[in-house]
């Protein structure tokens, strides 16, 4: 290994050497050499030893001190070296990578404080609303229609660029939509029989359905840690079921068919829009769209118009028209929620947004118990903590 660097002189130097000297090397400059094999050397050492050197000091020295004429001058180097630790290269952060880095997780930062606080304000809402007015169809039916108008009026303004579809694109996308409406009125009906925080200890079990999904229908296998990991999931969703002050089963089906036809949305998003183009924003405004136009005469058919109106001037006596604001409220809420979700997915990981999604749920259970003083037994308390426990654990899992 060289241990040093110096550059002697022979002969001393004369004054016009001085004159044309140029500045010397910093003394501590890392410099990487390229791996230079010995002549001699058999070919098994020559591939055993792939590290290379780094210079830790150069020095010129000089013979005598005296300024006496020119003569040639032979150099000698003497060079301090190591030996790096590893055969991969050293990393080299630019200024302006470092910066965009960092600007990059702000960026996301500021995506999942958005996500939770419009989800949390959605949910207040969406409960208001439903305790006023009790139409759970027609309520998921204004949610859509809010959304899909206001990426309407985007792309009209070109506000947004509008997304380039064809006829295969809307194709795929159509059993994405018949999932993704089953899933939402199933919520909404949900919400509509229970409190906020029950229908949402209920949602985080979507994982346990997720695995047994894509393990029986679609033949996958999971480690034993994902399978491990469903114990306290299911463990904690069956405890705070059993502990439900208002229990309704109604409510707890929503949530169970919910969660089911949520692993089909992605299942079909996966499969379906592999190669296609349109993605984040513009995917969940077309995904709304389509939505809208399945769930309308659903919802005209189980409720009706005649319900609606009964219904409206009920809510509008006993609220007033804070109502409308509510209503108005939970429709753009939960557009915007949705839409800022599937913009974050683009930025980050599913493992990130796993959890991301898991803290989403405890921040809505808290808040919702905090602003509608719901009642919440320790052993419920417990199930919740256990459920949402076992979701994050499978996230973990899951990579």
């Amino acid at each position: 290994m060289i241990c040093s660097v110096k550059q002697s002189l022979s002969t001393p130097l004369a004054l016009s050497d001085l004159l044309r000297s140029k500045p010397s090397l910093p003394k501590q400059r890392l410099l990487s050499l390229p791996e230079i094999p010995a002549l001699n050397a058999p070919r098994s050492s020559l591939s055993a030893s792939r590290r290379p050197l780094y210079i830790s000091a150069v020095q010129g020295l000089g013979f005598g001190g005296k300024l006496v004429e020119t003569r040639p001058r032979r150099v000698r180097f003497e060079c301090q070296a190591y030996e790096a630790d590893g055969s991969e290269n050293i990393p080299v952060v630019s200024d302006e990578q470092a910066k965009s880095d960092a600007a990059r997780k702000l960026k996301i930062g500021i995506y999942f404080v958005i996500w939770w606080s419009l989800n949390v304000v959605f949910n207040i809402y969406n409960k208001k609303v439903l305790n006023a007015f009790p139409y759970p169809w027609l309520t998921s039916t204004l949610s859509l229609a809010a959304g899909s108008s206001m990426m309407l009026i985007s792309w009209a303004t070109r506000m947004v660029e509008a997304p380039k579809t064809d006829i295969d694109f809307w194709k795929a996308l159509a059993p994405v939509a018949v999932a993704h409406t089953i899933g939402h009125v199933a919520a909404t009906v949900s919400m509509s029989k229970v409190a906020v925080s029950f229908t949402h200890i209920i949602k985080s079990g979507e994982p346990a359905f997720s695995v047994l999904v894509s393990r029986f229908l679609l033949g996958e296998a999971f480690p034993a840690s994902v399978y491990l990991s469903l114990v306290p999931i299911i463990g904690g969703c069956a405890l705070a079921a059993v502990t439900e002050l208002n229990f309704n089963m109604i409510g707890f089906m929503g949530a169970m068919i919910s969660n089911l036809a949520f692993v089909f949305r992605n299942i079909f998003s996966k499969k379906g829009m592999k190669g296609k183009s349109v993605g984040g924003m513009n995917y969940y405004a077309c995904l709304s769209m389509l939505s809208l136009l399945l769930l309308t005469p659903f919802a005209i058919a189980v409720e009706g118009p005649k319900v609606w109106a009964a219904g409206w001037d009920a809510a509008i006596s006993s609220i007033g028209p804070h109502f409308v604001w509510w209503v108005a409220a939970q429709s753009v809420f939960y557009h915007l929620y949705n839409q800022v979700s599937y913009m974050s997915l683009n930025e980050i990981s599913p493992l990130t947004f796993s959890i991301g999604n898991t803290m989403k749920r405890i921040s809505v259970i808290v808040s919702s118990i905090i602003i509608f003083h719901t009642p919440v037994q320790p052993i419920n308390a417990l199930g919740a903590a256990i459920a949402i426990l076992g979701t994050f654990l499978y996230s973990q899992a899951k990579q």
